[in-house]
């Protein structure tokens, strides 16, 4: 069965066109739609704090869409690739090096002290030396390498399309070995990659499913199911994994799009909680509270031990909020119409916010010491630090 991957912004539209069908047959004859389809964006909610945020510098690497790419950051120094081929790195808004590492990009990018990897539209895996840029290895896949790869000691893991995991010798890019599943019909295209605990990949699939697999082989060591797919057609089944498999002390959380957001028991898989919070984008965490994003842009704050709701915020609905960031004292989301908010991890109150690009941002948020690294849609890089305003 040939595989059909979509992109989240396209799931959305299916979605919205379908509704609008069904109401436009169930009510005809009673008016014409005049606006265009979907909920209208929240407006900005009024602050209650003193935080600010600041642009630091900017940089134009070239455009994101259609590749599914982040910046990655590794100490002062930030990595970061464009759809259009240019990989480049920067360290306080000066480029130290810029390449141009494929004809086109799709995912990426992953980074440390050895190595930089993003894969090509043409499906390759490309790894890059960090200091001069220059080229170390390429792969060819037999397919397109989707999401984020993750450098883990002495091997890269990859995914090919949504059934595939692979590993490669950091060194050369010999492979190491391959995990397969059966494939879906459909999948999102998300942002999503791997998480790591000890000697294993954390890896999420469609349908739901996060397997545990050793490091060393890729064998199974187990296997748990988030959410269970659901509806009568493959769009409203999706139940993809998104974002990152997050490891806090003995728990596993993860979210899976359209149904649950749950914490598992690392040792064996068992669930011990979920919520059925559908997202598209995935979670953040501190020592306390999970925070995740929902399809209609509220933000929920669950308790990590229990996920008992801590607190809501929701007057950011509708305005494309992308992926929670755990910041100092506060969580910082950004939305499609190129703001990033401040809030309260205690309570959820905004406390500052900052127009950062008008081409909107989707891609997740970075930590890059106690500020934030973001990829604007249009490809601009941004860092932004926070400062209390004086009283």
């Amino acid at each position: 069965m040939p595989r059909i991957s979509v992109s989240l912004a396209s799931v959305r539209r299916l979605r919205s066109i379908a509704l609008m069908t069904a109401l436009s047959v169930s009510l005809s004859g009673c008016f014409l739609w005049s606006d265009s389809p979907g909920p209208k964006p929240s407006p900005l909610p009024p602050l209650s704090g003193t935080a600010k945020l600041h642009s630091d510098w900017h940089k134009r690497t070239g455009k994101l869409s259609p590749a599914v790419l982040r910046p990655a950051v590794v100490g002062i120094s930030v990595f970061a690739a464009s759809a259009n081929g240019e990989l480049a790195r920067y360290e306080a808004g000066r480029e130290l090096w810029s390449v141009r590492a494929a004809k086109a990009l799709s995912g990426g990018v992953a980074a440390n002290g050895k190595l930089v990897v993003v894969s090509s539209a043409a499906g390759e895996l490309l790894a890059f030396d960090p200091e001069q840029g220059k080229q170390l290895w390429r792969v060819q896949l037999n397919g397109e390498v989707a999401g984020l790869p993750l450098i883990a000691d002495d091997i890269v893991v990859a995914r090919v399309g949504d059934n595939q995991v692979l590993a490669f010798n950091a060194a050369d890019g010999t492979q190491r070995w391959i995990y397969q599943r059966t494939q879906s019909a459909l999948t999102l295209r998300a942002h999503a990659g791997f998480g790591r605990i000890g000697d294993s990949v954390l890896a999420g699939f469609s349908g739901g499913k996060l397997v545990l697999l050793s490091q060393g082989g890729g064998f199974p060591r187990w296997e748990a199911t988030v959410a269970v797919s659901r509806g009568s057609n493959e769009l409203e089944r999706m139940t993809d994994l998104v974002g990152e498999p997050l490891v806090r002390s003995d728990a596993i959380c993860v979210s899976a799009y359209q149904a649950r957001v749950a914490c598992v028991d690392a040792a064996r898989g068992a669930v011990r909680w979920s919520r059925d919070i559908a997202s598209g984008v995935g979670a953040d965490a501190d020592s306390n509270n999970l925070y995740v994003t929902d399809t209609t842009g509220a933000i929920h704050a669950l308790d990590l031990k229990s996920g008992a709701t801590v607190w809501k915020q929701d007057k950011l609905a509708w305005r494309g909020v992308g992926r929670p960031l755990v910041v100092g004292d506060y969580l910082a989301v950004a939305d499609s119409l190129g703001w990033v908010h401040l809030l309260d991890r205690k309570e959820g109150g905004f406390k500052g916010r900052l127009d950062v690009d008008s081409s909107g941002i989707e891609a997740p948020m970075s930590l890059l010491g106690k500020g934030i690294v973001l990829q604007a849609r249009d490809g601009t890089v941004h860092q932004l630090s926070i400062t209390e305003a004086s009283k």
